[in-house]
């Protein structure tokens, strides 16, 4: 008895993706990690240094975000290949960007406060300022970003699949499971919207999971 039936080839589309769930995840988490940590390092030397630094990392940022950067991950991929390695990099690198704009905008007012004024007239080094007193305070930011940008990586993994352009069959995953069913949408629907629902109803999952920790942790929501 298969629940949600076979695809073409006879195989449980249940078991699939079960399978393909723990795939899309670690992809998507490993994207979010790589993304975050460039878009946070980058986003937080641009406040704090302001300057030629602000204004070269920002003009990359914009540059990015006026390309379809879609277009750009199938050219890279079509290059190098399609593996986890390069799926998670591609991915990781098109959400950098997120992270870095918001944060710039956090340090940039925390670089004028008085206990960061107070700690640099004591003779605190620049490394000990940022990773002691500034990145604390933005760390709950992080937070939401990553868990916001996690439903569009496991989005974006899933559109790269469906392309042939993500993880490569017989290793199952939602994007690649609904490209391989829609040449039998007539006859056997089910290979197809089965993965489409489940990609649906987790990135909606984790989209509302950012949302509630965006009200949870900023302290001006709290009241509402």
């Amino acid at each position: 008895m298969y629940a949600f039936g076979t695809d073409h080839l006879g195989r449980d589309v249940l078991s699939r993706l079960i399978f393909g769930t723990r795939v899309s995840l670690l992809v998507g988490l490993a994207a979010v990690v790589v993304g975050g940590l460039i878009g946070s390092a980058l986003g937080i030397v641009a406040g704090y240094r302001g300057g030629w630094t602000d204004t070269a990392i920002m003009t990359v940022a914009d540059a990015q975000l006026a390309f379809p950067f879609i277009l750009l991950a199938i050219g890279i991929i079509a290059v190098l290949g399609p593996s986890f390695p390069t799926l998670v990099v591609v991915i990781g690198l098109s959400g950098w960007v997120s992270y870095a704009r918001i944060l710039r905008s956090q340090v940039l007012v925390l670089r004028s406060r008085e206990f960061v004024e107070s700690i640099h007239a004591l003779g605190g080094s620049l490394l000990r300022v940022i990773l002691r007193h500034v990145l604390p305070n933005v760390l709950s930011t992080i937070v939401v970003i990553a868990t916001l940008e996690l439903a569009r990586a496991i989005v974006l993994e899933a559109t790269l699949s469906f392309l042939g352009l993500g993880i490569q069959p017989p290793t199952p995953s939602w994007g690649g499971m609904v490209q391989e069913g829609r040449e039998y949408l007539d006859s056997a629907w089910w290979i197809s919207t089965s993965p489409g629902l489940v990609l649906m109803i987790t990135s909606i999952v984790v989209s509302r999971t950012g949302d509630w920790l965006r009200d949870l942790l900023d302290p001006t929501l709290r009241g509402e």
